[in-house]
């Protein structure tokens, strides 16, 4: 009789342990953990960015600072504040 009452102890913690275990979420991330990390991520590709244009010695540094921006911030938003660039001049026919 007190095999039986262990065993179905044994059962009975076990089911409770599957029980919790499928409530814990995957993950603990909060909303603002994730802008966070988002954030994060946007100023090491800002960075990443700078660098690359700094390196390749053809533009200004208010030109590497305004890419820099442009990745960080995205594309929209430089697009929108970013003046037009001139039209190329057309060729004459010869």
């Amino acid at each position: 009789m007190q095999r039986m009452s262990f065993r179905s102890g044994v059962v009975g913690l076990l089911a409770a342990f599957v029980a919790l275990a499928g409530a814990v979420p995957t993950y603990a991330q909060t909303p603002g953990a994730v802008k966070r990390e988002d954030r994060r991520d946007d100023r090491e590709a800002g960075r990443d960015a700078k660098t690359a244009c700094k390196t390749g010695d053809e533009k200004t540094r208010a030109e590497c600072r305004h890419a820099k921006h442009a990745t960080k911030h995205g594309a929209t938003d430089a697009a929108a504040k970013a003046p037009a660039a001139p039209a190329p001049a057309a060729q004459p026919a010869p």
